[in-house]
């Protein structure tokens, strides 16, 4: 029986998975006042990032979608 290319495999997810979790941001919108927030050399979880209108710091971490979630600090 031929293997079907586009068939997937528990390679696929940890593929997806380490590319989460390698994932640079270049902006986000602050939780707490909703400013857009770029940063021009990017961030990854496990950065720091401050909002630059109202000051707040968040702790940067990744659903397990690899979307960006912002933890206050």
């Amino acid at each position: 029986m031929p293997i079907d290319p586009h068939a997937f495999d528990e390679a696929d997810l940890e593929r997806s998975e380490a590319e989460a979790s390698e994932r640079h941001f270049h902006e986000f919108d602050c939780p707490v006042c909703s400013a857009n927030n770029p940063y021009d050399e990017g961030f990854v979880e496990g950065d720091e990032v401050r909002c630059f209108y109202c000051g707040e710091e968040f702790k940067v971490t990744l659903t397990t979608s690899g979307r960006l979630k912002l933890r206050e600090i």
